[in-house]
């Protein structure tokens, strides 16, 4: 059964990889990859900073940490996924998305800047995405904690972190900001 706790921090359940994906499902992981700026700038459209400064579960990250994770966990995202495409089975390299939310960007810069960020990002990251043939789509990559993962494997990963991360705030404002 799953906790309170659990339900906050995941919204929309764990992330659980998958086999077998096929050409119809990453086009489907593509386009909620491609909605995500647009969904997250109407959701975020005319909060307060007072709202942008609360956390969506008591310990977790604010809303304006969570806008700015996501350029960092995608730019790292869209690098890993061209470092498999121009390399034979590379391994990636982490980082410490924890430490990153505590440096004074993720913490207090305008969320305006990770938005626009996002979006051209996300531009750029489907044309490419778009771009690669079913061959491609099944090159692996090694990660240095999850293993050998394909890229579809990846673009899927990153399709359920878009509503992963949403639905943080989503959720949020559905409960309210501690009114």
């Amino acid at each position: 059964m799953e906790t309170d706790i659990e339900k906050l921090k995941y919204p929309i359940g764990k992330y659980e990889a998958k086999k077998d994906i096929s050409a119809a499902d990453v086009k489907g992981y593509i386009n909620t990859i491609e909605a995500l700026p647009a969904k997250l700038r109407n959701e975020v459209k005319g909060l307060t900073e007072e709202q942008l400064n609360t956390q969506y579960r008591t310990g977790g990250w604010t809303v304006r940490q969570v806008i700015h994770h996501l350029p960092d966990s995608h730019l790292n995202a869209y690098t890993r996924m061209k470092l498999t495409i121009t390399e034979d089975k590379p391994t990636v390299k982490t980082y410490e998305e924890a430490k990153w939310a505590e440096l004074e960007d993720a913490k207090n810069a305008p969320v305006e800047i990770s938005l626009s960020l996002l979006e051209a990002l996300h531009k750029r990251w489907v044309i490419f995405l778009r771009s690669l043939t079913e061959e491609q789509l099944k090159r692996k990559f090694i990660h240095p904690d999850l293993g050998e993962m394909s890229l579809d494997g990846l673009v899927w990963l990153y399709a359920w972190h878009c509503a992963h991360h949403l639905a943080h705030i989503t959720e949020l404002k559905k409960r309210g900001f501690g009114e």
